[in-house]
């Protein structure tokens, strides 16, 4: 074995992980080669042929597979990328849809059921409107016409989801009238281009995601980390660094973004509104760790057995090995 054997690490760019890919801090004992590439692409690639040694991963995806027992990677409480959904609905203005209760019956449109966007965005409904996803009618297809046709990994139990045709795609059913709403990641292209007749379902999207934080005391988590199950089998001595690694990468930024000398972002408000959120949340709402993210593991685990994606009701002890869930991040600071 090597002493320090090579680990290829696929995921997106951003703040929590920039210090590590700059060797700003280090995985002691490991030598990480950073492979970036969309994210969907990462994932299908990660779930299908396991090319990473460890790789970001949809967390909706991760529960159903390794629910099934057949997920490929070993979950780590790591989660690099986090958001509320208030702002994924899109809906059209001549559909009789003025609050989130109006969707029961309607058909919406989702890039792919299972993704951890459209899991977190239905939960709220379900929490907050006592809107469950057997009320409504649900397509399935690719955002636009510039998106590949998304992988269809379960059909979920009790629920109306239909595939649309190859040739189709969600922003254009959307705007031609075939669609009612639209659950979606990133704006859809009929939205951006200002058509009329869409419109976001929440107008204050900011305002509502506020008000769900406080209340809710949760930042839902969208992505994880997992390694691959026989390089995890083969250095378990080197689990532990790697979890501190990322956890190095997190806190150098954490801190950075409150330095008003030379600013940390573009973003020339940045230090009021990272701190402003440090406030509303009341403590660090980005942190790592199996026990210190509990409550939002719960969340997506009920989700997933509420909305049909996993066929029985499950812990967050499911999902992590119990050596990996012993880690804590504040005692390695």
């Amino acid at each position: 074995m090597s002493l320090n054997p090579d680990l290829t690490i696929a995921m997106g760019v951003n703040d929590r992980v920039l210090p590590l890919m700059a060797g700003l801090v280090e995985m002691q004992g490991v030598s990480p080669r950073f492979i970036t590439a969309p994210l969907e692409e990462i994932f299908a690639n990660a779930f299908d042929h396991q090319p990473y040694d460890i790789s970001e991963l949809s967390c909706s995806n991760f529960i159903y597979l390794t629910t099934q027992g057949s997920c490929p990677y070993v979950g780590l409480p790591v989660f690099p990328s986090r958001s509320y959904r208030h702002g994924a609905f899109y809906i059209r203005t001549d559909r009789g849809i003025t609050k989130p209760q109006d969707l029961k019956g309607k058909r919406v449109g989702v890039r792919e059921y299972s993704m951890t966007a459209a899991l977190v965005a239905r939960g709220v409904l379900e929490d907050e409107y006592d809107v469950k996803a057997q009320d409504i009618d649900w397509y399935m297809g690719a955002a636009d016409h510039t998106d590949t046709t998304p992988i269809k990994r379960m059909h979920p139990a009790g629920i109306s989801l239909q595939s649309i045709d190859a040739e189709q795609n969600l922003s254009e059913m959307l705007e031609e009238g075939s669609l009612d709403a639209l659950l979606a990641y990133k704006p859809p292209l009929v939205f951006v281009q200002g058509h009329p007749m869409i419109k976001r379902l929440f107008d204050d999207v900011m305002v509502a995601e506020r008000d769900y934080a406080v209340r809710s005391n949760m930042f839902p988590i969208m992505h994880v980390m997992g390694i691959r199950q026989p390089w995890y089998e083969q250095h378990r001595d080197k689990i532990l660094p790697i979890l501190n690694g990322f956890e190095a990468a997190r806190a150098y930024s954490f801190a950075k973004l409150s330095e008003q000398q030379a600013l940390y972002s573009m973003h020339p408000w940045g230090v009021h509104a990272w701190r402003e959120s440090l406030e509303l949340w009341g403590a660090d709402k980005w942190q790592y760790g199996f026990e210190e993210n509990y409550s939002e593991l719960e969340a997506l685990c009920r989700y997933a057995f509420n909305q049909g994606i996993i066929s029985k009701a499950i812990t967050p002890e499911t999902l992590f090995p119990a050596d990996i869930r012993a880690w804590t991040p504040a005692l390695n600071h």
